[in-house]
């Protein structure tokens, strides 16, 4: 595989953030984790992958974000677009980005180049890689864990806010995300509207992660591949105070 490029988002909510606010930040990404600004753990963690070529650091508001990074030629930061989808709409459509690109978020705070070197190698023959955790693995370490889970055959699965664009081609999936994304809250609307069959196989669960990849790739004609990662903190995030708590914890050693 060629070297990837890396697009870390570091946005924040038009509306405002609470969460933020709560933790007397003016921005999520600024958050302090482990003693600094949230942001720099995952992208130290790019820094240190042999994968990665460059690291594109998005956000809305670039000028807070851009004042904690340090001075680095391999990162850039720039001003994204007011969505996620739009943001990664335009960075397929730009003609100077180089593929694959591998995208994550500033709160990814326990992202390490090991979760990285685990994806990125799965990653490959496919349009579009993305990153699960398994709900026994994880649960059985932190069993008050706060996930949002996704049911698929008999499995439960978290994402890991870990994607691989690896061709333009995932700009069709991108659209597709676009023109639904005020449903994105509302998975089964956003299932039911890319087609009848894959609603059903959904919400009888007759199909495993495996199987709804595969369908959904199909419907978009595209190839989509989920990776399962074999560590379950690839899931944990920081998207509220409980998360704070627990990777903080995680951090000091004491979960």
């Amino acid at each position: 595989m060629p070297p990837w490029t890396a697009l870390l988002l570091a946005g924040s909510r038009p509306e405002g953030d609470p969460f933020a606010e709560s933790m007397g930040s003016i921005h999520k990404a600024l958050i302090p984790v482990g003693g600094e600004p949230m942001v720099l753990r995952p992208l130290r963690a790019l820094l240190s992958s042999p994968a990665i070529r460059h690291v594109r650091v998005a956000s809305q508001s670039p000028e807070p974000v851009a004042a904690v990074i340090p001075a680095d030629p391999r990162v850039s930061i720039a001003r994204s677009q007011s969505t996620i989808a739009a943001t990664l709409s335009a960075l397929c459509k730009d003609p100077g980005t180089r593929f694959p690109v591998l995208v994550t978020t500033a709160d990814h705070a326990l992202l390490t180049p090991a979760m990285i070197a685990e994806f990125t190698a799965a990653s490959r023959d496919c349009d579009i890689g993305v990153a699960f955790v398994e709900s026994q693995p994880l649960l059985a370490r932190f069993p008050n864990a706060q996930r949002t889970w996704l049911r698929f055959g008999s499995g439960k699965y978290s994402g890991a806010n870990l994607f691989a664009l690896n061709t333009p081609q995932a700009a069709v999936a991108i659209e597709r995300w676009r023109s639904i994304e005020q449903d994105r809250k509302k998975g089964w609307r956003v299932l039911l509207q890319l087609g009848l069959p894959l609603f059903l196989g959904a919400v009888l669960r007759v199909h495993d992660i495996q199987q709804t990849a595969a369908n959904l790739g199909r419907k978009l004609g595209i190839v989509i591949k989920p990776v399962v990662m074999s560590d379950p903190l690839a899931a944990i995030d920081v998207d509220k105070p409980a998360d704070h708590v627990l990777v903080e914890e995680i951090i000091a050693g004491r979960a």
